[in-house]
């Protein structure tokens, strides 16, 4: 994994990027931070929630359709994609210029993933496909416990196959996040 020495020499090489992947646990507050990063860089915004894996009602979308669509995104000139799914990074990365690690503690995600519930309790928030109301469940909020242990090493093995060339900032504090946002500058 490429790594960075700082923030501002992190924030040169993402103001060049045409095709940017932002992951991380869910409620770590990667899709907030996409949506910005969006605004400042004119990157179109992909939601893999909204646009690759979900149908109305929670139906998981066929996995061939799924692949399909990634591939087509994944070859436009220009996009900042807000989702991990390892599973993909064999389209993803290849074509990937920067990567964000959204990497927050857990007691972190799980605030996030709370109060998000609370917020969008019963409606369909922006990033997520139409027809799926924001829910929480015991089995998320496992997941979200369990994600630094059991996904992040799918993560740096992904990364390894299919992108050891490209750069990786690690994001690991709100105050990161707001100093990353800075330097990117006003929105557009």
């Amino acid at each position: 994994m490429k790594e960075f020495s700082g923030m501002a020499e992190a924030v040169l090489c993402l103001k060049t990027a045409k095709r940017v992947l932002v992951m991380g646990c869910s409620g770590g507050g990667k899709s907030t931070l996409s949506q910005k990063i969006c605004s400042r860089q004119d990157l179109p915004y992909v939601s893999m929630d909204r646009e690759f894996f979900w149908l109305p009602g929670w139906v998981k979308r066929e996995k061939a359709e799924e692949r399909a669509l990634i591939a087509a995104k994944v070859a436009e000139e220009r996009w900042l994609i807000d989702g991990t799914a390892p599973s993909s990074f064999d389209l993803r990365l290849p074509r990937t210029e920067f990567i964000l690690w959204v990497r927050m503690p857990r007691w972190l995600c799980m605030w996030g993933a709370l109060s998000r519930a609370l917020r969008w309790l019963g409606r369909s928030r922006p990033d997520m496909a139409p027809g799926c109301p924001e829910r929480i469940d015991w089995e998320f909020l496992r997941y979200i416990w369990d994600w630094e242990r059991k996904f992040a090493p799918k993560v740096l093995a992904g990364l390894a196959q299919h992108g050891p060339d490209v750069p990786v900032l690690q994001l690991k504090s709100r105050g990161e996040m707001r100093q990353l946002l800075d330097l990117l500058g006003r929105p557009a």
